[in-house]
């Protein structure tokens, strides 16, 4: 069994809240514990966002308790005029988040019947112990770039395969490839897409994300290949044509590494198509069907590269 990160913050950082809150004597100390767990989130971004929805909630829950227990009393319909009148004012204010841990201070004033000074002390330290706590274990994140980095290999594997079965087939008209590596990386993609997300939201102060900006134009380069495989597929007959396009794509799956650039492989791609250009005309419809799907097909290809060729160059990206 597996044990996460939030797991293991909560698990650590609930009986310490109690700890400390229970060390300083104050009343209902567990509810430091209650915050704590609320409290600790997946992100930097969303923990720091989730503290200031629950302080902001809970300081306007204790003067809502105290202007209406006063003029109404400590009564049960009280708590529901409370409550008709606090979850509507949040909403603007936009602290509604919130509203499930200020309910528990609202009870705690409502037990007291006698809201007194030090009773909103002793609410306030078990708001602000319950919330520090969360703030200072999600303070440490675990670094993501591991699995991004494995990710990252994976799409281009399947890249690798996707490219050399289009080839197979302009060459040889191969149909027994299952097509599982178009599912995976559908699936690898998005997947990619909610970590790099997940990450941006732990560094808040960094500008640029190089991961986001690869997996945007491996996203991008993906929908070009979904389009390709169609366009082979529908060449019924193989013309000298569709083995040097076979050939070129093999070229290009064996580029999928390091330290290989789009422009050698547009140049030949376009020598590639000025040879078509000058060659026979077709003499048949389906010639003519046939040579238009390559053409379709050399121009995927072409804004596959271009898409790699301007991506960013912060991070060595790949053909």
């Amino acid at each position: 069994m597996k044990i996460g990160y939030r797991t293991l913050k909560t698990a650590i950082g609930t009986p310490l809240a109690i700890w400390i809150a229970e060390l300083m004597q104050l009343d209902n100390y567990v509810s430091a514990g209650i915050i704590t767990l609320l409290c600790i989130q997946p992100t930097r971004k969303s923990s720091f966002l989730t503290s200031w929805h629950r302080f902001g909630a809970c300081v306007l829950s204790m003067l809502f308790a105290f202007i209406i227990f006063e003029l109404i009393g400590y009564h049960p319909l009280a708590i529901g005029i409370l409550l008709l009148l606090f979850i509507p004012t949040t909403i603007p204010l936009q602290l509604s988040p919130g509203i499930v841990t200020s309910s528990v201070i609202l009870l705690h004033l409502y037990s007291s019947k006698n809201i007194t000074l030090s009773l909103i002390l002793n609410e306030f330290f078990i708001i602000t112990i319950g919330i520090g706590v969360a703030l200072v274990l999600n303070l440490y994140m675990p670094s993501l770039d591991t699995n991004l980095k494995r990710m990252q290999e994976k799409v281009e594997d399947n890249f690798r395969i996707i490219l050399q079965e289009i080839g197979s087939y302009l060459r040889n008209g191969n149909q027994a490839w299952n097509g599982k590596e178009i599912t995976e990386t559908e699936t690898l993609l998005k997947d990619a897409e909610r970590l790099v997300l997940r990450d941006i939201e732990n560094h808040l102060l960094r500008g640029k994300h190089s991961f986001r900006d690869y997996f945007a134009m491996r996203s991008r380069q993906f929908e070009l290949l979904r389009r390709m495989i169609p366009l082979a597929s529908q060449m019924t007959v193989l013309y000298e044509q569709s083995y040097r396009i076979a050939d070129f794509l093999e070229e290009l799956a064996e580029a999928v590494h390091p330290g290989n650039t789009a422009m050698t492989h547009l140049q030949t791609l376009r020598k590639l198509r000025r040879e078509f250009e000058q060659s026979e005309l077709p003499k048949t419809r389906i010639e003519f069907e046939s040579r238009a799907n390559l053409f379709r097909l050399l121009h995927e290809i072409e804004q596959y590269l271009v898409l790699k060729k301007n991506s960013t160059p912060r991070q060595k990206l790949r053909a």
